[in-house]
């Protein structure tokens, strides 16, 4: 199992944004989907999927968040004509942030922003080139913005079997905001391939739970440490859910969740829903014992 896997916040179109990205990818497909009831936002549909092999859930759950480019999809394009296909899938409804087209750092880049409101950025990559083929960007923007090499390093610290790649800094005046320092840096947090820039220009969108990260957690103690290092924020602790102190959003959620909300008979199913809705960090005895007293 992944241990930090993409989790993606829609109005009412997980499954068919899902079918979408899976659509676009080669080694993808569609693992579950299943119904979370009577939740704050009524029943909401949680999919979980795979594209080019790598995990990502996706909940249905009201129009409370709105993707916005603080976080993208960066793809790794074997080749011109990937690019220009993907693109072209992603155009449809969809708005462009960076034209496609040749850049100094890279012959054939564009960024974009699908139906849905995700942001992706398609990059060709050299042949033979090693590289994660979908790695979600940290764009450093508003009140975060010249906190990407801080923020890199504090990850790197926080999550084991991490490393921290190139750090590029911008030129002098080369950024239109005053408060941007890091161009692009590259870092792996257990083994999942990240990228990070603090945004050049200034800007009124920052990170937001549209787009969240879950952690996959061993057991109570592990759920404990990653909730003492990055919740942040008293007032977003909801269900597992934390904002760091660079605004990003966190699942700390143990690995077998899906088990423990949808294993057992409808009542079962029922007490641990309503015992988890009531809690900020999960309590895995706590839900045990919902499970199984009547």
């Amino acid at each position: 199992m992944q241990k930090i896997v993409p989790h993606l916040w829609y109005d009412k179109d997980a499954r068919e944004a899902a079918l979408f990205y899976i659509s676009m990818f080669e080694q993808s497909r569609l693992d579950t989907v299943k119904i979370i009831k009577n939740t704050p936002s009524g029943d909401s549909e949680i999919v979980r999927f795979e594209l080019a092999g790598q995990e990502f859930v996706a909940i249905s759950a009201g129009p409370y968040f709105k993707f916005n480019p603080s976080i993208s999809f960066m793809v790794a394009c074997s080749t011109e004509e990937e690019v220009n296909k993907k693109w072209k899938m992603l155009s449809e409804g969809g708005t462009e942030l960076m034209a496609l087209g040749e850049y100094p750092f890279n012959k054939r880049y564009g960024w974009i922003q699908d139906r849905y409101g995700l942001s992706w950025q398609l990059m060709l990559v050299d042949e033979g080139q090693e590289v994660q083929k979908i790695t979600p960007n940290l764009l450093f923007s508003k009140d975060s913005c010249g906190k990407a090499e801080e923020a890199v390093r504090y990850y790197a610290e926080v999550f084991k079997n991490s490393e921290i790649g190139m750090i590029s800094r911008y030129a002098e005046r080369e950024a239109k905001s005053a408060k941007a320092k890091v161009n692009y840096a590259a870092f792996k947090l257990d083994g999942v391939s990240f990228s990070a820039m603090d945004n050049g220009y200034d800007v009124d969108y920052t990170f937001n739970e549209a787009f969240s990260l879950i952690i996959n957690c061993r057991d109570q103690k592990e759920i404990d440490y990653f909730w003492e290092k990055l919740s942040a924020v008293s007032e977003a602790e909801q269900c597992g859910w934390v904002r760091d102190k660079f605004g990003v959003s966190w699942q700390i959620v143990p690995s077998n969740l899906d088990e423990i909300l949808f294993e057992g008979s409808e009542d079962e199913v029922r007490r641990v829903t309503e015992a988890l809705l009531k809690m900020k960090k999960l309590d895995l005895e706590a839900l045990r014992k919902s499970h199984l007293t009547p």
